[in-house]
């Protein structure tokens, strides 16, 4: 995948309530988990992190006037990392939950649920709402909110209904979690169903986003300090990016469907968020 490069123009207006430091130093230091495409990944290289993510936060960072500088991280350590000002930003297709928004403040870009891998062709007719994946063996990456909440909730209906509960197998990345799958050793992998159709792509079919609706959608967002004087420059530069052509260029760059985007009255709008 060739890097493409976004052109959003400064806004000065912005860039001059952004606080001192950063006026000063010019860049937003971004954690980030690079094993989840289309959202952040490694390019062939091996070493430069690309995907819809890095674009839009590229952009957005662009109209602040400063220079975005990616840093790699496990998933489960960036929100943490953000927390302790190692970042001043992160991104990394966060779901937004209640729980998060005690900790960090949310900037959402993107709106979209869960979905299962499973194998091509779905041979065991598996779906996240039926109840078909009680008892089967659902690999997570560690510290998403698949594997925080969406899978024991779902695991929890299965043992009201006197089914035997998911078997849920944790791994460090999504990327450990698709090879679990297509090894055989699970029968399905629980994550962003954008970020399932994607890999699937990439790994030349060899897994699919099984049928059904997506499970719990909900926004995806930056994440922020909480009560941190980022969040209302960065709110308004992400609505900038979305109300400009270059939110569809990089939605059609990275096969985002129409039905994910979000207008930009949604960015701080988390008033539905309850659980």
């Amino acid at each position: 995948m060739s890097v493409t490069v976004v052109d959003m123009p400064a806004d000065p207006r912005l860039q001059a309530a952004l606080p001192d430091k950063y006026q000063q130093n010019g860049r937003l230091l971004i954690g980030t988990d690079p094993t989840y495409p289309p959202f952040e990944y490694y390019n062939d290289d091996n070493t430069t992190i690309i995907g819809w993510d890095i674009d839009f936060a590229t952009a957005v960072a662009q109209v602040l006037g400063a220079e975005p500088r990616f840093i790699a991280a496990n998933f489960d350590t960036t929100l943490p990392g953000l927390s302790s000002g190692k970042y001043d930003l992160s991104i990394s297709a966060y779901g937004v939950t209640a729980e998060r928004l005690e900790k960090v403040d949310f900037a959402s870009y993107l709106a979209g649920g869960s979905g299962l891998a499973v194998a091509a062709g779905n041979p065991e007719e598996l779906s996240l709402t039926d109840q078909s994946v009680c008892g089967k063996k659902v690999a997570v990456q560690m510290g998403t909110l698949q594997a925080l909440t969406q899978l024991p909730d779902l695991s929890a209906e299965c043992e009201e209904a006197g089914k035997p509960e998911i078997d849920v197998h944790m791994y460090p990345t999504q990327s450990d979690a698709n090879l679990a799958l297509t090894a055989g050793r699970v029968d399905g992998t629980c994550a962003d169903s954008i970020s399932l159709t994607y890999q699937g792509l990439l790994a030349n079919n060899e897994f699919e986003l099984a049928p059904g609706p997506e499970y719990d959608p909900q926004p995806t967002a930056i994440a922020l300090p909480k009560g941190g004087a980022l969040t209302a420059p960065v709110a308004e530069a992400a609505k900038q990016v979305i109300d400009s052509p270059v939110y569809d260029q990089i939605n059609a760059k990275w096969h985002i469907p129409d039905s994910a985007k979000i207008s930009p009255e949604e960015v701080l709008d988390h008033s539905a968020i309850t659980d």
